[in-house]
């Protein structure tokens, strides 16, 4: 995991399957960081989640970062479910893509909750 410090923030995050009740495992995590609004985004590497959900050795974003992007690769994982929407489509959120603002100094840890047909995040601790 990243640690922050006086000029850099840090992020983690954890993904939970909240239809089978367990971490979801073996999920690609992408992060990207950007210094300012109009700024561009800079890819900075990535980790996949283990037995625990967890990505634990994610980048530390550099120095100046203001924004940071979550892209969590979640088609794969969702393709395992056996339950399929009306139209036969079995994944309908392939990725998602949580972008949030940090601040030097602080810890941002970022929670994915997942199900075949929904999501939800927020900032945890």
């Amino acid at each position: 995991m990243s640690t922050s410090t006086s000029t850099t923030a840090s992020v983690s995050t954890h993904i939970l399957d909240t239809s089978a009740g367990r971490p979801a495992a073996g999920v690609a995590v992408h992060l990207a960081a950007r210094a300012g609004r109009d700024a561009r985004w800079q890819a900075l590497g990535g980790s996949v989640t283990d037995a625990d959900g967890r990505c634990r050795d994610l980048p530390a974003p550099p120095e100046g970062t203001s924004h940071v992007r979550l892209d969590f690769a979640v088609e794969p994982y969702l393709e395992s479910y056996p339950e399929k929407s009306d139209d036969g489509q079995a994944v309908f959120f392939p990725e998602v893509v949580v972008t949030f603002a940090v601040r030097p100094g602080e810890h941002y840890h970022v929670p994915l909750l997942l199900n075949p047909f929904g999501y939800s995040v927020y900032r945890g601790s």
